[in-house]
């Protein structure tokens, strides 16, 4: 069976065309600058080439036409024809307290992701849009919708709820909901298949590391706590996102420089991170560089950035009375060895012990804590997409 998987952006749409016989990709790439002049598709050819087409691309349904076409091109393509596709999933961002798992997506389910979109208004109607695309393009294929925040779903009460007024979760539905699940849930399974442990026995720690981070713990297979919360604000510095803050301190920027809540929002969701501290970049790739060149501020912006990782690793630990396993994914987490070791250098109380050389692996699953370690460390490259895609044939053999 072939499987389309979409993620909808306000102004991108990546793709991934999966054959899931065999578990491979047949075609990926993705659309950039949707509804500018300048717009264009850049995908990866089957000897592993880059090709960038320009084209006007005016909005979602014209972007999900043009892949479609470049799937079917006899120049490019891999498909003969759009009915060999089986399903299309979507990346969907938010759904509340909805949505406990993926669904097949109708137009109730629609709805209740639209009374969702408060919640994550940057993300929601910028996802339906391909939903709504494909339903235009292809008004009879099958549509799965796979959220960032049910694999969280799971979290006790205890954990989820913030210490406000009980009306306002009642409300509003003020409360942590967490991010990244689709990568975290992956990624929890997946290092139980490598070191040959079933999930519903291990204590997991992801650390799912990029620009945008979280960390989760993840016990006997379910997620217990997560360091995103309402937002993906809150928890761990991030490459322009402030993490963790007292909420007096909010109050007190916006009374001091004068700004209003698109003022105070563009600040700590844009403007802060390693990028407030460093000034220069919010790339962890040239703030290395900048340690490597002692440059004072890059070394503070980095000892920031690991500290939290190890704190919110500590704290879950404790959390869940030990930790079997602790994963590193994402951009930085898959590709830093200074950050997993920077991390991991206040964690031998956990007993934790690294192999420097194991260490250095980037991209690659790999374990990377010596045979001694009383807790695996382990690299494993997250696959949001492949999860994607075998939920949506889930589903499926589900309406068979």
């Amino acid at each position: 069976m072939k499987i389309l998987v979409l993620n909808c952006g306000s102004s991108s749409i990546k793709y991934k065309l999966f054959d899931m016989e065999h578990r491979a990709v047949m075609a990926q790439g993705g659309i950039e600058k949707l509804g500018l002049k300048d717009s264009f598709i850049k995908f990866t050819l089957p000897d592993g080439t880059k090709k960038i087409i320009e084209r006007e691309i005016p909005e979602h349904t014209a972007g999900v036409e043009f892949i479609f076409e470049i799937l079917t091109s006899p120049e490019y393509g891999c498909l003969k024809s759009l009915h060999e596709l089986g399903a299309v999933g979507h990346r969907l961002v938010h759904g509340g307290e909805k949505f406990s798992s993926s669904v097949l997506i109708d137009d109730d389910v629609i709805a209740m992701i639209e009374q969702c979109s408060d919640l994550a208004p940057l993300h929601n109607p910028a996802n339906l849009k391909g939903v709504n695309a494909v339903k235009k393009i292809l008004p009879e294929i099958p549509q799965v919708g796979v959220f960032d925040t049910a694999f969280h779903q799971t979290m006790p009460d205890y954990a989820y709820l913030y210490a406000l007024p009980y009306e306002l979760y009642e409300k509003y539905g003020i409360r942590r909901y967490g991010f990244h699940g689709t990568s975290h849930r992956y990624v929890s399974k997946r290092v139980c298949e490598i070191l040959g442990v079933k999930p519903e026995e291990q204590k997991i720690i992801t650390c799912h590391i990029g620009n945008g981070g979280s960390i989760t713990a993840v016990k006997y297979g379910k997620s217990v706590d997560t360091s995103m919360g309402l937002t993906p604000v809150e928890g761990l510095m991030m490459g322009t996102r402030c993490g963790d803050i007292d909420a007096g301190a909010i109050t007190y920027i916006m009374e001091k420089e004068g700004l209003d809540i698109h003022g105070i929002s563009d600040l700590i969701n844009k403007k802060s991170g390693v990028l407030g501290i460093f000034k220069k970049s919010s790339d962890m790739r040239e703030l290395e560089a900048a340690v490597a060149n002692n440059e004072q501020r890059a070394i503070l912006a980095e000892q920031m950035y690991f500290y939290r990782i190890t704190k919110y690793i500590g704290a879950y630990a404790a959390a869940m009375n030990g930790v079997d396993i602790i994963v590193f994914t994402g951009g930085v987490g898959e590709n830093q060895a200074t950050c997993r070791a920077g991390v991991c250098k206040n964690l031998t109380y956990l007993g934790v012990e690294l192999d420097e050389e194991k260490n250095k692996a980037r991209g690659v699953e790999t374990v990377l804590s010596t045979p001694q370690s009383k807790v695996k460390v382990v690299l494993v490259p997250t696959d949001e997409e492949m999860m994607i895609a075998s939920d949506t044939v889930d589903i499926l053999k589900k309406m068979a």
